[in-house]
C-alpha cells in the first residue's frame, strides 16, 4: 500500500516538476479534466476531417489514421515543448480549401496539391527555427490580440450554433433561425442550459458534464445511435503516406506556388490568431507577449510537417482547446492527454461516433461567451483602433474564414493610423503584413 502511494506520488511528483502544475495553481485531474474536455470537443475532426479530403479522391481510412497520429504529435510537442494546454490537430479550413479551392476549382489533382502542402510545411518549419513568426506576433498591436480572441469567440459559437441547427442557410437572408421541428435541435437547446445552469452556479468541469449529459440524452431518446462495435484497427496509410514528396516536381508551375503561398499564409495566420486569443483567455500573455510562443510555433511547424508527410492538410492550434482552458487547463499537461486520447481513439474510433455536432455545439456556444469578453479591453473611444478591431470580429464568422477576418484588420488598422495622425505608432511589420494580405487576397479571388 506504502509503495503503491508512493509510486502515485513519485508520478504526480515528476508530472509537477515537468509541467509546473503547483507554479500554476492546477493539478493533475483538473489538467486531465481539460484535455479530456478539449479532446471531447475536437473529436469530429476525425470523421471530418476524412470526409473533406475524401471528397478531393483521398482514401478517407488513411486520412482518418493521418488525422490522428499528426494530432498526436502536434499535441505531444505542444504539451512538452511549450507547455501549453493548446491542442493541434488538421485545421478545418485548410482541409475545406484544399479540396474545395485547390482540387475541385483549380482542378489540381490531390497528389500535386499535397506536394504544395508538403513545401508550405517546410517554410513554416523554417520561419519558425528564425523565430521569424514570433516577431511577426509580437508586432501585432494590443487591441488588434484581443479583436482577434473575441472574433474567434464568436466564430466558434457561430459553428456551434449552425453545427447544432438553430443557425440555418438561408436564401434570402444569409442565415436564419433553425426548426424546432428537428428533434436534434432540442440536444443542443438542453446542452446550452445544461451548461449554462452549471456555470452560473460556478460547477468545475461544467463544460465537461454538459457534453457528457447530451450524449447521454441522445443515446437515452435515440436521437444519438449506438456503436454497432467498440474496438477496430486504425486503417492503413499506405493510399496517402509521402505522396506528396514523390510530387515536389509540379512546383516548376507558377499556379503550384500560388496554392503554395495560400497554404503558408492561410496556415501562419489561422494559428497565429488561434494561439493568440486562446492565450489571452489563459491568462498566460504577459505584457500583450506570449512567453515560450517560439516554441509553440515550432510544435505546430513540425506537427504540419508530420502531417504533410502522412498525407493530411496542414495542422493547425484548435479553438476548441478554450472548451479545456475555461474548465481550468493552465499547462501542457492538458495538450498531452489530448494527445494521448488520439491515440485511444485510434483502437475505440466506432466509439467516436457518438460524439456528434449537436453534442459539441454547446460547448461551443458557451466557449464564445467566455472569449468574447476580450471586446471589454479594446480602445473603443479611439476610431482609428475601434474600426479595424470591429472588422476583424465581424469578419472571422461573416466570412466563416479566421484568415479573412485578420485580414480585414490588418488592412484597415495601418490607414487609420496614418489618417488619426499616428504613423510612429505603426510597427513597420504592420506595413509588411498589409502588403502580403493584399497579395494574398489577389490570390484567392483573381487567380482562380
Amino acid at each position: 500500500m506504502n509503495s503503491e502511494m508512493s509510486s502515485k506520488s513519485g508520478v504526480a511528483g515528476w508530472l509537477d516538476r515537468v509541467f509546473h502544475l503547483s507554479e500554476n495553481n492546477t493539478s493533475v485531474k483538473r489538467e486531465f479534466l481539460a484535455g479530456l474536455t478539449t479532446f471531447v470537443a475536437m473529436a469530429y475532426i476525425l470523421f471530418v476531417n476524412p470526409s473533406v479530403l475524401g471528397d478531393a479522391g483521398m482514401d478517407r481510412g488513411a486520412v482518418f489514421t493521418a488525422t490522428a497520429l499528426s494530432a498526436i504529435l502536434g499535441c505531444l510537442l505542444m504539451g512538452f515543448l511549450a507547455n501549453y494546454p493548446i491542442a493541434i490537430a488538421p485545421g478545418l479550413g485548410d482541409n475545406a480549401f484544399f479540396t474545395y479551392s485547390v482540387v475541385l476549382a483549380m482542378g489540381i489533382p490531390w497528389q500535386k496539391a499535397m506536394a504544395g502542402v508538403f513545401i508550405a510545411s517546410v517554410l513554416f518549419t523554417l520561419v519558425s527555427f528564425f523565430k521569424i513568426r514570433e516577431i511577426i506576433i509580437d508586432a501585432i498591436p494590443q487591441d488588434l490580440k484581443y479583436a482577434m480572441a473575441a472574433g474567434i469567440g464568436i466564430f466558434i459559437a457561430f459553428v456551434g450554433l449552425q453545427g447544432g441547427g438553430l443557425i440555418v442557410a438561408d436564401k434570402s437572408s444569409l442565415v436564419s433561425i433553425g426548426s424546432f421541428t428537428v428533434p436534434t435541435t432540442w440536444l443542443t437547446i438542453f446542452g446550452v442550459f445544461f451548461i449554462g445552469i452549471l456555470m452560473a452556479k460556478k460547477v468545475p468541469g461544467s463544460i465537461f458534464y454538459g457534453l457528457v449529459a447530451t450524449t447521454l440524452l441522445g443515446l437515452a431518446t435515440g436521437l444519438i445511435k449506438m456503436p454497432t462495435h467498440i474496438i477496430s484497427t486504425a486503417p492503413s496509410m499506405k493510399p496517402t503516406f509521402g505522396v506528396g514528396l514523390e510530387h515536389l516536381s509540379v512546383l516548376s508551375s507558377p499556379q503550384m506556388w500560388a496554392v503554395v503561398l495560400i497554404f503558408f499564409l492561410v496556415a501562419f495566420f489561422d494559428t497565429a490568431g488561434t494561439l493568440i486569443g486562446l492565450a489571452q483567455q489563459a491568462g498566460i500573455m504577459k505584457d500583450g507577449k506570449m512567453p515560450r510562443i517560439g516554441r509553440a510555433l515550432m510544435a505546430d511547424s513540425l506537427s504540419m510537417l508530420g502531417g504533410a508527410v502522412m498525407g493530411t492538410t496542414p495542422t493547425a492550434a484548435y479553438v476548441e482547446s478554450s472548451a479545456g482552458i475555461a474548465i481550468g487547463g493552465k499547462t501542457g499537461l492538458t495538450a498531452v492527454v489530448t494527445g494521448i486520447l488520439f491515440g485511444f481513439s485510434m483502437i475505440f474510433s466506432p466509439l467516436l461516433t457518438v460524439v456528434t455536432s449537436q453534442v459539441t455545439a454547446p460547448a461551443l456556444i458557451v466557449v464564445g461567451v467566455l472569449m468574447v469578453s476580450a471586446l471589454r479591453d479594446i480602445q473603443w473611444d479611439k476610431f482609428e483602433v475601434a474600426l479595424p478591431a470591429f472588422l476583424v470580429v465581424i469578419g472571422m464568422p461573416l466570412t466563416y474564414n479566421i484568415s479573412y477576418g485578420i485580414a480585414f484588420g490588418f488592412l484597415t488598422y495601418p490607414i487609420m493610423m496614418v489618417a488619426a495622425g499616428r504613423r510612429k505608432d505603426v510597427n513597420p511589420i504592420m506595413w509588411i503584413l498589409f502588403l502580403l494580405f493584399i497579395l494574398l487576397l489577389y490570390v484567392l479571388n483573381i487567380l482562380h
